[in-house]
């Protein structure tokens, strides 16, 4: 039985000016959404009406400021959480990754994890964006088409027609096949998009201060010299006795490894043939391989759910007594750390240079390094 979407009469804050009007709504030949937008240009008019255009999407007009919004990736959550709009967010992909401990630092942010949708659910089924009924979908509907079974270019459309529109972009990595035709963004190009569609563009700006007096300026000038920095390889590692890995390029750029690259973190498979794990290749390496790269440290990721002391005392005890990951240069020097989540956005960035720092650099860091009185008076508007 087919059911059929009427549009709520609410979702008439869309405008006509869309690039995915009817015609062009999602061009390309790969089950690309859109082709080559730039994403720079946004505005508002006298009428109160404003847009918003970002790659693959384009431009998305609104005549009101969306009160429910619906993610997939959790750095688009923790962006609009950073922007004061956690009691609109209605979902995200995977509840286990969204890390909310973090904002138990800060007073007055929290997150009601326990009330979202999950939207995977052993693949993700098209009547949850229905049932959700959200204004606005920070979602890169390419993500959809071409990552999880059953999604048609027709299924993104009835969405956006019924329900609500899409914006967003995937950028937490840049190896998939099917991005490469139109433009990644940085988290904080990202953020700058997401801070546009809420009308919160204060509170971006001074994120984007406080990221670059923090990260550009105060780390980044106590690092040591570039010589001195270690190789390190970052990758997934599933289980408490992990035997393989999925491992990421620094060099490809994506925001999973935006804070080993601010902590000057030298990409140990630059000049090997091992690619960057993505939606095509799922290609992993064992201890022999690993010992042949032989990082000076190793960053795993999957185990953001453990305290330090947790990993220390499975997985790393682990490698310690396996034959071969105990003649790891990172494991014999006590340089095997957690990684970091998959999904990061701007606060949990700022946690995480913290805690690498002081992994990496104990002799150069230590203690709170950014004011998290700062970080809660800007989400709550204080700025």
């Amino acid at each position: 039985m087919e059911t059929t979407h009427t549009a709520p009469t609410r979702r008439q804050y869309i405008t006509g000016g869309s690039a995915l009007a009817a015609g062009g709504l999602l061009a390309g030949c790969s089950d690309i959404v859109g082709q080559g937008d730039d994403g720079d240009a946004n505005g508002t008019d006298s009428g109160g009406t404003y847009t918003v255009e970002m790659a693959p999407v384009g431009e998305v007009n609104f005549d009101s400021v969306p009160e429910t919004w619906a993610v997939y990736c959790p750095g688009y959550a923790d962006m609009g959480v950073a922007l004061g709009q956690a009691d609109g967010l209605q979902s995200v992909g995977y509840k286990p990754r969204f890390y909310t401990r973090w904002y138990d630092e800060l007073d007055g942010v929290s997150v009601d994890k326990g009330s979202l949708y999950e939207l995977y659910q052993s693949g993700i089924d098209q009547e949850i964006f229905f049932e959700m009924d959200a204004d606005v979908h920070v979602i890169d509907p390419n993500w959809l088409i071409n990552n999880f079974d059953g999604w048609e270019r027709s299924d993104v459309t009835e969405i956006r027609d019924t329900v609500g529109p899409f914006v967003g972009n995937l950028i937490f990595r840049q190896t998939d096949v099917w991005h490469e035709d139109y433009r990644y963004y940085s988290m904080y190009e990202a953020f700058e998009k997401v801070a546009e569609v809420f009308q919160a563009t204060d509170r971006y700006e001074a994120f984007e201060t406080l990221h670059d007096e923090y990260v550009r300026g105060r780390v980044a000038d106590a690092l040591p010299p570039e010589s001195e920095r270690p190789t390190g390889l970052f990758a997934h590692a599933n289980g408490t006795e992990p035997e393989v890995f999925s491992p990421y390029r620094f060099d490809t750029g994506g925001t999973s490894v935006k804070h080993w690259r601010d902590l000057g973190v030298k990409d140990a498979l630059v000049g090997t043939d091992v690619e960057g794990f993505s939606s095509t290749n799922r290609k992993r390496i064992d201890y022999e391989q690993l010992l042949e790269i032989d990082p000076d440290v190793l960053l795993l990721k999957g185990h953001e759910s453990k305290t330090a002391t947790e990993f220390e005392n499975t997985v790393v005890e682990f490698m310690r007594d396996h034959d071969v990951a105990s003649e790891l240069t990172a494991v014999q020097n006590g340089r095997v750390f957690r990684g970091g989540p998959t999904y990061q956005g701007p606060i949990y960035n700022l946690f995480l240079v913290e805690r690498g720092a002081k992994d990496l650099y104990p002799d150069r860091f230590s203690g709170e390094l950014f004011d998290r009185d700062r970080v809660a008076d800007i989400v709550a508007g204080e700025v």
